[in-house]
């Protein structure tokens, strides 16, 4: 029987996982943030009042196996006029909720024309914000305001997270996690891709009691403005600050450099790449080379700030199969 895997996260990262694993005899789920605002997604969010679409997009174009037209379209990017910076795929998922009434029914029909392999299932079907409080008492609300952050500019570090309001979980989510094999968190921005999932209420309970092995995939670099300065340590303190101790099984660390050049562009965002101090504490600590080769060429329409470097899609799921 094929071995039963979620995904947990949101964005590039969760692209990145899903792509490598769908190439494995595995059932597949991915179990997306719904709490992003910026961008194209933003945009929809704000003036058209759906439910935002970008990275349940981003999951949906992973897992299809429809001809390669539907996945170039469900990526393609306006560069100008009044639609610049907005994604087909995000419009059409919007469009299909406001025919349909209903996001679920919206994403059923995207992902038959998509004919995806395995499934992609909102954390959420509620309307809802990441908040951060941060040590200095100041508060941030919305996703983009906390992920978006220039590098002149400072921060105080995150006290603590929370969502406003707070959202229920999607019951096929607490199935999918007590059903499977194996969860996986990440990789991703750890606040914004990450913890909003688990702040959303059912999702720690069910990570807590299912008997699926818990890993969670540190992010090759540190974020400006979110883990400012962090080591490997440091990620997961902070995330088992909301997922508690005990429950991660493996962490997953990559071992290999990026190269020298790469590495003073990231600098220059005051972005460095992660520590690794981590020491094996109720968890077994995994080492390996799971970098990709190539740097990311970000489209001209593309507005937001993305990686330049990530995660190996091929590397990263042989390290997830060959875990027990």
């Amino acid at each position: 029987m094929a071995k039963k895997i979620v995904v947990i996260g949101g964005g590039t990262g969760t692209y990145v996982a899903l792509t490598g694993l769908r190439e494995y005899d595995v059932s597949l789920t991915a179990v997306v943030t719904m709490m992003d605002s910026g961008g194209s997604t933003g945009r929809l969010r704000d003036q058209l009042g759906v439910l935002p679409p970008g990275d349940i997009r981003q999951a949906l174009v992973a897992l299809s196996e429809s001809d390669e037209v539907w996945r170039k379209l469900f990526t393609y990017r306006f560069d100008n006029g009044d639609l610049s910076g907005h994604n087909f795929g995000n419009l059409f998922i919007s469009a299909l909720e406001k025919m349909t009434g209903d996001f679920s029914e919206a994403l059923k029909l995207a992902s038959e024309l998509l004919q995806i392999k395995g499934q992609v299932l909102p954390v959420t079907y509620s309307k809802s914000d990441l908040c951060v409080e941060l040590e200095d008492g100041q508060v941030i609300e919305g996703e983009t305001y906390i992920d978006e952050l220039e590098s002149n500019k400072k921060r105080s570090k995150i006290k603590r997270a929370y969502l406003k309001p707070t959202a229920p979980i999607n019951e096929a989510v607490v199935a999918a996690i007590q059903e499977a094999d194996l969860v996986l968190i990440g990789p991703g921005d750890l606040y914004t891709s990450l913890l909003v999932n688990l702040l959303v209420d059912g999702v720690v309970d069910a990570l807590s009691s299912t008997k699926a092995k818990v890993v969670y995939a540190l992010n090759l670099m540190t974020k400006y403005g979110q883990t400012t300065s962090y080591t490997g340590q440091d990620h997961v303190s902070d995330l088992e600050q909301y997922l508690g101790k005990g429950v991660l099984d493996y962490v997953l660390v990559n071992n290999a450099r990026p190269d020298d050049d790469t590495l003073k562009i990231y600098e220059k965002e005051q972005e460095i790449l992660n520590v690794d101090n981590l020491k094996e504490n109720g968890y077994r600590i995994v080492h390996a080379d799971m970098l990709a080769d190539e740097k990311i060429q970000k489209p001209a329409a593309d507005k937001l700030k993305r990686s330049l470097i990530r995660h190996d899609p091929d590397k990263l799921a042989k390290v997830i199969m060959s875990l027990g």
